[in-house]
């Protein structure tokens, strides 16, 4: 996410939803943007004396699971409008194909908006980092799966501003940025996506552990066999992993 911007006065959902109005068609995908830094999956886990993939593998949803979404309070207010006259007004597939990577942060700017007016996208950026929090216990919790030997990879619906993300809280200390759906060019909850993250751990689906605070996310997750778990608050979230086994 579990998300101008938006995988909550407003339910709790991501941000993704609240600016897609439809699934976006025949996009082209000459305008995928190359991250500047790598995707490749981090050196695989070892178990204690022995040269072994420690599993499960565990996958994390990045906005309103393990970071706090500057959207819903802090980019209406930079707009200098409620939440949901920004949603009435924003176009509603820009951020949807600036998130699956088909269009850069230019051709953001440009069609961000309905009337196509003009806004400061580098104060948008700078917003929206500041906004960037660890969500209350988890930075703990990811140091303890950490230390613990776990391999964790983020699995997000993000453009190619993960990166502001990772500048401002140092996620990469913890997990690889490997699933993001700007390098993908797919969307959780497309279980496609899910496939493919799949075959490039090579491992099996039940070898997989999913958090995301998505209900919707979670479920496409079980359907091909990955074992889902909602987040709501870290405590409940360290109780159930526990309860998978999970070393905490």
């Amino acid at each position: 996410m579990k998300r101008v911007m938006g995988g909550v006065g407003v339910p709790s959902i991501s941000i993704c939803c609240l600016f897609q109005t439809g699934p976006p068609r025949s996009l082209s995908l000459k305008f995928r943007l190359k991250p500047s830094f790598s995707h490749s999956i981090t050196t695989m886990a070892l178990t204690n004396n022995t040269n072994e993939r420690k599993l499960p593998i565990l996958l994390f949803d990045i906005m309103d699971t393990l970071v706090r979404d500057p959207f819903y309070q802090d980019v209406p207010a930079f707009f200098g409008m409620p939440l949901k006259e920004l949603i009435d007004i924003k176009h509603p597939t820009a951020w949807i194909e600036f998130e699956k990577g088909l269009i850069d942060e230019m051709e953001l700017a440009r069609k961000f908006f309905k009337d196509g007016r003009d806004f400061d996208l580098e104060g948008l950026k700078t917003c929206m980092r500041s906004g960037y929090s660890y969500i209350e216990g988890i930075e703990q919790l990811l140091f303890s799966l950490k230390k613990n030997n776990y391999e964790m990879h983020a699995f997000t619906n993000y453009p190619i501003w993960y990166q502001l993300i990772d500048d401002k809280l140092k996620l990469s200390k913890y997990l690889s940025w490997t699933f993001c759906s700007c390098t993908f060019g797919k969307r959780k909850p497309d279980t496609e996506f899910y496939k493919e993250v799949v075959r490039h751990l090579n491992v099996d689906p039940t070898d997989c552990i999913f958090v995301d605070d998505r209900q919707t996310n979670v479920e496409a997750a079980t359907e091909v066999g990955i074992k889902g778990v909602h987040f709501k608050n870290v405590d409940l979230l360290c109780e159930k992993l526990s309860m998978m086994g999970i070393d905490i």
